[in-house]
C-alpha cells in the first residue's frame, strides 16, 4: 500500500429519486412556460432541469476522507489526534443525536437520506466543539479507517 493511499473515502451523494425530482422540476417549467411557445418552452424544460440539477448535485457533493492523519468531512479539517471515541449510530440513535440529545456547539454534517452515522469526541482542549455527527452509508467502515489513522499517527 501506497503512503499516500486514502484509506476512507465517501461522498454523500443524493439519491437517485432526487434526479427523478429534478427532471419533474425541469417538466413543470416547460409547462408553464408551454402558453409562450414551443421554443420558451424547451428553455423551460432545460432550465429548469438543469438549475434543479446543480441544487441536488451541490446538497450530494459533501466528502467525507481519512487521508494523511486528518479526517476531511466537508468543510471541516480535523486532525485524527484530537479526536477520541467513534460510535457508530443506528437509524433510531441517529435520529436521536441529531434531535433531542444534539448539543448546539456539535459539528453535523448530516444527510436526512442517509439513515446511519457516526459520531466522534473531540478531545482537543481548546475546540469548542463536543462531537462531530456525520451521516455515513457506512458507519463501521470509517470508525476502523479512524482508528487505524489514529494508530498510525
Amino acid at each position: 500500500m501506497q503512503p499516500s493511499a486514502t484509506p476512507y473515502e465517501e461522498r454523500l451523494t443524493a439519491p437517485r429519486s432526487w434526479w427523478l425530482i429534478s427532471f419533474l422540476v425541469g417538466l413543470s417549467m416547460a409547462l408553464i412556460l408551454l402558453p409562450f411557445g414551443t421554443l420558451p418552452m424547451l428553455g423551460g424544460l432545460v432550465g429548469g432541469t438543469a438549475a434543479a440539477a446543480v441544487v441536488t448535485s451541490a446538497y450530494g457533493s459533501p466528502r467525507i476522507r481519512v487521508v494523511g492523519g486528518f479526517l476531511i468531512a466537508g468543510e471541516a479539517k480535523i486532525p485524527v489526534t484530537a479526536l477520541g471515541k467513534a460510535e457508530v449510530l443506528d437509524a433510531e440513535e441517529a435520529r436521536a443525536w441529531r434531535t433531542y440529545k444534539a448539543d448546539t456547539r456539535a459539528f453535523l454534517l448530516l444527510r436526512a437520506y442517509i439513515p446511519g452515522a457516526l459520531r466522534v469526541e473531540v478531545t482537543d482542549p481548546d475546540d469548542p466543539t463536543p462531537y462531530l455527527y456525520l451521516s455515513t452509508r457506512a458507519p463501521e467502515r470509517l470508525a476502523q479507517a479512524l482508528e487505524r489513522a489514529r494508530a498510525a499517527a
